[in-house]
């Protein structure tokens, strides 16, 4: 029997035929929340939208992932769940015009009492002032807004939005949820794909944790006419793999480089390899890449090993004068350099303590006796008086005082019992004996 929509109109019934065409990931797009694979962690008893939907109390959301994750089909099912009518817009192609139809039709329906579930994808894209176009709106509860991103909210929404709503975040599906979601293909064709074991996994692998690229892939493959299944070599001629997900100017940027410097930081040269080598990957500059170990070598193994930094500066050379692909290779012998040297960072503690101190005492004069006195002037007025030159005292060390008279002396280099600073730490725990003798 036909459905009725409320203007009277008869919806048609679907043709068989069409079904067989539509793509995979609509066919099997889920029908309830519990058929969504992966999200446990949003979606389970005790989790945030799990205790809101038991408590039947929604509030706004923004939804944080990377594509193909079922950030849409989520937001679709929970006004299913809430008997909300579901609005989908895309901040790509809104303009404000389009939004204050959808408002007033949000408007219209509260008032015939109706509430309106309002998807916004892509929503970091509207600047700041359409994204506080929302505000009236989800405080009155016209809407309620499930905003999409995957960018971090943090940095791309208004506070005030970020206010309103709560960020749950949705994660890339494990190899586990994407053989769930294979075999459910599998049913929906009513066959097994054409795959080894090894190629199947692969295929899983290409999709980098994306629902939808992995069903993508299982529809192309299932078109293929082979007798016997593909190993992994055949696959690979016949797909091309997936670029990594990777933003050279975005979170993902920012993660890798974390990523990388707390390998090294963390003496774990195949972890640093592995996350330089996604950099590369995903089409990051090698030069940003020397830089940052460069950087590295000046801050976690400093004086520790001297020589950590001449081989970054020397890998940095090596890549400018080779090129790519060859020049990399010095960088990944850096990264393995830097890996495994000994840690400090009392130079950079140092160095932060002393900038502290200079800010605090910055309009303090140096000592009088350690100033020059070019002129009968300068002398009269005591400059360079008392001074006692070094190179004439016992062990070439006078132990007078450099800093300003009225700033206790502080200790701000404390280097560690590793690599060449060992040797650093006799030599000023040997200076700081010899000035306490000197001075007493």
């Amino acid at each position: 029997m036909a459905d009725l929509f409320d203007n009277g109109d008869v919806t048609p019934q679907p043709d068989p035929r069409s079904e067989v065409n539509r793509p995979l990931a609509d066919r099997l797009r889920p029908k309830t929340l519990a058929e969504v694979i992966g999200q446990a962690q949003v979606l389970g008893e005790e989790a945030p939208l799990g205790v809101m939907l038991a408590s039947g109390s929604l509030s706004s959301l923004i939804f944080w992932g990377p594509p193909g994750v079922g950030k849409t089909t989520i937001a679709r099912l929970l006004a299913c769940e809430t008997d909300l009518h579901f609005v989908q817009i895309s901040a790509i192609f809104t303009g404000v015009p389009d939004l204050k139809k959808v408002f007033e039709a949000a408007k219209i329906r509260r008032q015939n009492g109706q509430g309106t579930l309002l998807f916004v994808d892509e929503i970091h894209r509207f600047n700041k002032a359409q994204q506080d176009g929302f505000l009236p709106y989800m405080e009155d509860g016209t809407i309620l807004l499930v905003g999409a991103t995957t960018e971090n909210p943090s940095f791309e929404l208004n506070a005030a939005v970020l206010s309103r709503a709560q960020v749950l975040v949705l994660e890339r599906l494990s190899l586990a949820d994407l053989e769930r979601l294979t075999q459910r293909a599998e049913q929906e064709l009513d066959r097994a794909l054409p795959l080894t074991p090894d190629a199947r996994d692969a295929v899983q692998g290409m999709a980098d944790g994306d629902g939808r690229a992995l069903l993508n892939l299982i529809e192309q493959i299932a078109a293929w006419k082979v007798e016997t299944p593909l190993g992994r070599e055949a696959l690979a001629t016949r797909l091309m793999r997936r670029a990594a997900k990777y933003d050279k100017s975005g979170d993902e940027h920012y993660n890798l480089i974390s990523a990388l410097h707390k390998s090294v930081r963390g003496s774990d040269p195949d972890a640093a390899l592995y996350w330089f080598a996604r950099m590369l990957e995903g089409g990051e500059d090698p030069r940003y890449l020397a830089r940052r170990l460069t950087r590295m070598a000046v801050e976690d193994i400093a004086l520790a090993d001297p020589q950590a930094q001449g081989i970054c500066i020397q890998a940095w050379e090596t890549y400018e004068r080779l090129g790519s692909p060859e020049g990399e290779l010095a960088l990944a012998q850096a990264v393995i350099y830097l890996a495994l040297a000994p840690k400090t960072n009392a130079g950079y503690m140092a160095y932060k303590a002393a900038r502290r101190l200079a800010k605090q005492t910055g309009s303090a004069p140096p000592p009088k006796h350690i100033l020059n006195a070019p002129t009968k002037l300068m002398k009269s007025q005591g400059y360079g008086e008392g001074y006692d030159y070094d190179h004439n005292a016992a062990d070439g060390f006078s132990g007078q005082n450099y800093f300003p008279d009225d700033v206790p002396r502080p200790e701000l280099y404390q280097p560690v019992e590793r690599g060449f600073e060992r040797e650093l730490k006799r030599r000023t725990e040997y200076f700081a004996n010899l000035r306490a003798k000197r001075n007493s």
